[in-house]
């Protein structure tokens, strides 16, 4: 067993272990902590599919996580209020079960991310990062003037959402299930990564013109796993929603898409438990510094700045002693 390998299951395993401490403890506050970890790991381990398998730095999955939430708090709406979502013969009056609102919220996202993709990825480099960042901000603008679902002031969840035979009103229950959507997804990353698709990804990351050369187009490529990626991080927002029961513009804001960028970069890209890493560091400093400095961003920043520096392969790389090459 490699290091890196240990260090992931030391890091599923405590994470997993988070909440129980916090029961013991009777400090029942560290079981959202841990939920919130789970669901920005999901989201960062949608980005990196695109970020750290493909190259893509996008600053508009932001877009996608806001999506996801949306639709999360839009269908739970119109069930709470028994409202048509559409008018005849299409009268859909929303859900409030998991399932319906979690296939909604990738649905959404891919739909929005094929065009968003087919348009970006024919550009690179910068002007990628400023298209993604421009169609993220034109959706986050749209949300903040659209009165019907809350416009600026955002849109609460009465309930949280149901899912069968689990009761999601109870904190350990629902960060149980988060987990395991982290995990299916933790295992939908590595099945990526070790795939002929995901060896074609990485190829194209690296070296565009020999791939083409090979007879695979990297458009096509990359924008598959742009939507699969904007599906995963449409899914993790979706599951914010219903964590917080409340659904804000500022979860499409472009400081959104910065955050998971960070979280990557911090975990270790392309790793995969990078994400986790990358989350559960992020959530440990806004809550030990958040409530001794509003500054506590700079000395998240600092690490930040070390990582880039001195440890290309991320804590988890830092950690494992090794870097990943390619």
């Amino acid at each position: 067993m490699s290091r890196e390998t240990l260090i992931n299951i030391l890091l599923a395993a405590a994470l997993l272990a988070l909440p129980f401490v916090a029961i013991a403890m009777e400090e029942p506050f560290y079981i959202t902590l841990a939920t919130r970890m789970a669901i920005l790991a999901l989201a960062a381990v949608g980005l990196n599919i695109a970020l750290g398998l493909g190259g893509l730095i996008s600053f508009g999955h932001a877009a996608f996580f806001g999506i996801g939430g949306y639709v999360a708090g839009i269908f739970a709406s119109h069930a709470f209020n028994m409202e048509p979502m559409f008018s005849a013969p299409f009268e859909f009056s929303g859900s409030d079960q998991m399932p319906v609102i979690w296939l909604a919220a990738m649905l959404v996202s891919v739909f929005v991310a094929i065009p968003i993709g087919a348009i970006s990825l024919r550009t690179s480099g910068v002007y990628f990062i400023m298209i993604t960042l421009a169609f993220a901000q034109m959706i986050y603008y749209f949300a903040i003037s659209w009165p019907a679902y809350g416009g600026e002031d955002g849109l609460s969840i009465i309930t949280r959402n149901g899912f069968p035979g689990v009761n999601t009103a109870n904190p350990l229950s629902f960060f149980l299930l988060c987990y395991g959507v982290l995990a299916v997804a933790l295992l939908m990353f590595w099945l990526i990564q070790n795939s002929r698709f995901g060896a074609a990804l990485q190829a194209g990351r690296q070296n565009e013109q020999r791939l083409a050369a090979v007879g695979i187009a990297p458009f096509r490529i990359r924008l598959v796993a742009f939507a699969i990626s904007a599906a995963i991080t449409g899914l993790a927002g979706a599951l914010f929603a219903d964590l917080n029961r409340f659904v804000s513009p500022s979860m499409l804001s472009w400081h959104m898409s910065g955050e998971l960028i960070v979280l990557i970069i911090l975990g270790g890209t392309a790793r995969l438990f990078g994400p986790v890493a990358g989350a559960v560091l992020f959530v440990l400093f806004e809550f030990a510094l958040g409530g001794i400095t509003e500054h506590w961003q700079f000395f998240l920043g600092l690490i930040l700045l070390g990582v880039v520096l001195f440890a290309r392969g991320g804590l988890i790389g830092l950690v494992a002693g090794k870097a990943r090459h390619g």
